[in-house]
């Protein structure tokens, strides 16, 4: 990558933090984002402090989609970057309103010193109570200063009073006059009328803690009665499970300077009920995406949260992973709830991606995608024993002109769901660009059969088929079939069965095929050496071959 002139300027000016008190006062608000971006890229987190909390424009965007291969931003830089937001707040040069960190997590555990997704939800959620905190204690001290000033009038009040009571009436007669006009002495009168303020200030006061609840507590009351305005709107996405539900909980109900708005929520193990408060804290607007992962929900209690997830108009992804979604028909009660199922989904007007991973509904596929409103694009089914009705079904769905990308892997192919593959492929030509049926027991006769309907898939640029159980023949075959696609970019191929120490079965399962040893003879490499010689004798030098599954990223692809 080949930096700008401005660029390599900004890293010098970010490398020494002793100098920035001499350039940051002068420096236009047009290089304040190279600036950012450099003591980013440098890892400077003093620098972005200092940035972020004297930030001159409305909106402050970190984070969005990266290039492939392009570092996440360090987690103490991220770190400053939310200390200096809330600093910020009581700072009269930062203009910032909008605050966009969607996509700034990184991968939990991975490479680097990058924050998490979980990790970056409590540090956003503790950073805005910890500004809700900060607003109160704030207005409360401005409320006590108040309160002072007005009882230092008051005394200076009652000491006029005192000093025109010790001179005397000059006539007794007004004096008298006085008296009847309110019903007593001139000074008597006006202590009634201080006192009659102060009733009708308590008498607001208690209307105030009635209207707040009769239960609630003086430190909640107190809370209650603080209007604090909006100052910040903070976008990100969200990361819940069973130890961070409780923060967020709060972070998302409290009313604060720093507002939390959710674009793409995942939620982990934790209850229907849960999930159903979490969903009701969230704005409306805003939310594209939910992700639910090992979370006992059910049929019923998935049935139970889809009128919740109707409300919220921009939501466009649903995916729903090993949630214990078990369809019996030998249950009583199973076909209505199926059919609770199939109603909630109609009201999801602008899905356009469905993942289900490892939900036993076989013979239901139909029932799910028939009510959805509109076709998907994105269709992600692994482990999901489709049976050769659902597969029937698909290939003929309103969905299949639209996928752009589907997932089939680890669901059985044989010969009665060939030509239903088939048909699927042929209706998808023209849009699929990532397809993978890793898991799927292709054999070498099933995948040549396959072949042309591959071949025809002009736009793919992925394919992923590790896994299954092909020869180096088959292999081969597969290689100068993707090396005839100008499209492909990507394949990801399985280790032929020669490759694999003796004792395998002959048609073994993809499991099998992930837990046996490989044979580490030093010929181990002719596999690649052979299959990288096809693709130069084909004159393709752009696409990527590898039978890695665990780094194997179909997002890769530009």
């Amino acid at each position: 990558m080949v930096l700008s002139l401005v660029n390599l300027c900004a890293r010098e000016v970010v490398s020494d933090h002793s100098s920035s008190p001499n350039w940051l006062k002068w420096v236009p608000r047009e290089l304040y984002r190279a600036l950012l971006e450099a003591a980013f890229a440098s890892c400077r987190p003093l620098a972005v402090g200092e940035l972020v909390q004297r930030w001159p424009e409305r909106s402050l965007r970190v984070g969005g989609r990266r290039k492939p291969r392009q570092a996440v931003p360090n987690r103490l830089c991220i770190q400053a970057l939310l200390l200096a937001v809330v600093r910020g707040l009581t700072d009269q040069r930062c203009a910032l309103q909008v605050l966009d960190l969607c996509g700034l997590q990184g991968d939990e555990g991975g490479m680097g010193d990058s924050m998490g997704g979980w990790s970056l939800t409590v540090a956003l959620c503790t950073m805005v109570v910890q500004a809700r905190t900060g607003a109160q204690r704030a207005q409360r001290k401005e409320g006590d200063h108040e309160r002072k000033r007005f009882s230092a009038l008051e005394r200076a009040r009652d000491l006029k009073r005192e000093k025109g009571q010790r001179k005397g009436p000059k006539n007794l007669d007004d004096t008298c006059s006085n008296g009847e006009r309110t019903g007593t002495s001139g000074p008597v009168s006006e202590e009634e009328t201080i006192k009659g303020v102060r009733r009708r200030m308590e008498v607001e006061r208690k209307k105030t803690i009635a209207a707040s609840g009769l239960g609630d507590s003086k430190v909640d009351v107190e809370e209650k009665s603080v209007d604090i305005d909006v100052l910040v709107h903070v976008r990100a996405d969200l990361f819940v499970n069973s130890r961070s539900w409780e923060r967020v909980r709060l972070a998302l109900s409290s009313p604060g300077p720093l507002k939390l708005q959710c674009r793409y929520l995942r939620v982990e193990e934790i209850s229907v009920s849960s999930i159903r408060t979490l969903l009701a804290l969230l704005p409306c607007q805003g939310l594209l995406g939910v992700d639910i992962r090992y979370s006992s929900l059910g049929v019923a209690g998935l049935a139970e949260l889809l009128p919740l997830l109707s409300t919220f108009p921009s939501l466009n992804s649903l995916r729903l992973h090993y949630c214990n979604l078990d369809f019996r028909r030998d249950i009583f009660g199973q076909e209505d709830t199926l059919r609770d199922l199939s109603q909630g989904l109609a009201h999801l007007q602008e899905l356009r991606r469905l993942s289900l991973t490892a939900l036993r509904l076989p013979g239901q596929l139909r029932v799910l995608l028939s009510s959805l409103p509109q076709p998907l694009e994105i269709l992600e089914l692994p482990y999901l024993s489709l049976s050769p009705a659902d597969l029937a079904y698909l290939s003929c769905s309103h969905h299949a002109s639209t996928l752009q990308q589907l997932d089939l892997s680890e669901n059985r192919l044989d010969t009665n769901t060939l030509s239903s593959i088939r048909r699927l492929l042929s209706q998808a030509s023209s849009s699929l660009q990532h397809l993978s049926l890793s898991g799927c027991g292709l054999t070498d006769g099933l995948l040549g059969l396959l072949l042309p309907s591959l071949g025809s898939c002009w736009a793919l640029k992925s394919l992923a088929l590790a896994l299954n159980p092909l020869s180096m023949a088959g292999l081969l075959d597969l290689v100068r079939m993707a090396a005839r696609m100008p499209s492909l970019r990507q394949l990801l191929y399985p280790n032929p069965l020669e490759d694999y120490q003796p004792g395998l079965p002959d048609l073994p399962s993809s499991a099998q095929l992930l837990d046996w040893p490989l044979d580490e003879a030093p010929d181990f490499n002719m596999t690649s050496s052979q299959l990288n010689r096809v693709l130069t004798d084909s004159g393709r030098h752009d696409l990527f071959l590898t039978c890695d599954l665990l780094n194997y990223d179909k997002d890769l692809v530009e």
